[in-house]
């Protein structure tokens, strides 16, 4: 505060008395970053210390992780000297918040995504990484800390949409990151799009695995390998699921799953199809249901595919795409929570990353194409972060006559 009223009193009389100004007055001070103020890039990422809310970690497409201790207001980058800047996942070990994961490649696979190269941990709450392998997996979607055995990691990879190859599927570590084991494989080209663990039971889980290809023309999303998978055993044995267990007959696309924290045997599944639309399961798992196969579920499977359950209410859920839309009846009707195109609320539209605190509802922070929102009070009012510099560049060109 010195140094700025000693720089305005310098100016105030630099000008009065029509002298030089001397750069001398400010080498001492440090530029800070005050903007970008209108939109920042795509946030793909999100976990947050529950023992310390105030404390987030931040995975953006293309700026690396971002971190607060001030609940949002004061952020710095703690991954910006790694191999690659593209976050599709982040999972803090929340028995020790200073172990933090992160899957690198973004999980959307448009035609302008930026490739990862594997997964990375850090022991000191992201003041330094390891690299811990997977690196030929290209694009990690979920990371899932085993509650009861930090050490048992699971790691969702989608794998590259650009070609075939073998790395892909859902990985798992036990000796936290030393060796990984692909324990779901089911074909070249079909990774896996999303992973959820039962709250209750840590060996069980479904994973959605999706069968994919994008080239710079055309995407083609949905195949054979495509499907809901369930393990009982920490990933030795899976089932699939079927139309036989009331999914949909054919071949299917990407698919959110989510599972309700405070009753485990309600399951979503937001399913792209022939005809795209929402399941539900009151088993589980093992038997499905058409609930909602209405426009308002969603839209461009291939760029979101995200649902989440509120963690007190069963029935209140989120479909986070082009907006975001909430149902209150257990998926049966949505209504828009966010607006596209920041109508009303100033918020930039295609969402990909959502969190909710486990013990309050409430408290949301919103991930999108245009940076980061927080709300407290269940998105009535969101509160946007002005200050993640991560604005992507999608195109440069030059003038030919002047190149």
């Amino acid at each position: 505060m010195k140094k700025l009223l000693s720089l305005l009193i310098y100016c105030g009389v630099a000008l009065l008395h029509a002298q030089e100004f001397s750069m001398d007055v400010v080498k001492n001070m440090s530029p800070r970053n005050i903007g970008p103020s209108g939109m920042s890039g795509r946030v793909t990422a999100i976990d947050v210390v529950l023992d310390n809310p105030d404390i987030m970690y931040v995975g953006t497409a293309s700026g690396g992780v971002w971190k607060s201790s001030s609940g949002g207001i004061k952020w710095t980058p703690t991954f910006e000297n790694e191999v690659t800047a593209s976050i599709g996942a982040l999972a803090i070990d929340q028995s020790n918040p200073s172990v933090i994961w992160v899957g690198t490649g973004e999980g959307n696979p448009r035609n302008s995504l930026n490739g990862g190269y594997g997964i990375f941990k850090s022991l000191d709450a992201g003041k330094s990484w390891s690299a811990m392998g997977l690196e030929h997996t290209r694009h990690i979607h979920r990371i899932i800390v085993d509650p009861t055995n930090p050490n048992v990691v699971y790691a969702a990879a989608i794998g590259s949409p650009w070609g075939e190859h073998r790395e892909r599927g859902i990985y798992k570590t036990t000796n936290g990151g030393k060796t990984w084991k692909n324990i779901l494989f089911i074909n070249t080209k079909t990774g896996a799009a999303d992973m959820v663990m039962d709250p209750k039971n840590p060996n069980k889980l479904i994973a959605a695995m999706w069968e994919h290809k994008r080239d710079p023309w055309f995407f083609k999303s949905g195949g054979k390998g495509s499907g809901l998978h369930i393990t009982y055993n920490g990933g030795e044995t899976w089932k699939k699921l079927t139309d036989e267990d009331g999914l949909p007959k054919g071949d299917l696309g990407r698919i959110g799953i989510a599972i309700a924290p405070n009753k485990p045997d309600i399951v979503y599944a937001l399913v792209e199809a022939k005809k795209n639309a929402l399941y539900k399961s009151t088993d589980g798992g093992l038997k499905w249901s058409k609930v909602n196969d209405n426009n308002d579920i969603g839209n461009r499977p291939f760029y979101y595919s995200e649902i989440y359950v509120d963690p007190q209410n069963e029935n209140r859920l989120y479909s986070i795409y082009t907006y975001v839309n909430v149902s209150e009846d257990g998926g049966k009707h949505f209504t828009q929570l966010m607006p596209a195109y920041g109508v009303n609320n100033g918020i930039h539209p295609d969402h990909h990353a959502w969190w909710i605190h486990p013990k309050n509802g409430q408290f949301i922070i919103d991930g999108n194409d245009g940076g980061m929102n927080i709300t407290k009070d269940g998105g009535k009012t969101w509160r946007f972060i002005g200050n993640l510099p991560v604005a992507q560049f999608y195109h440069i060109n030059t003038d030919n006559a002047y190149p």
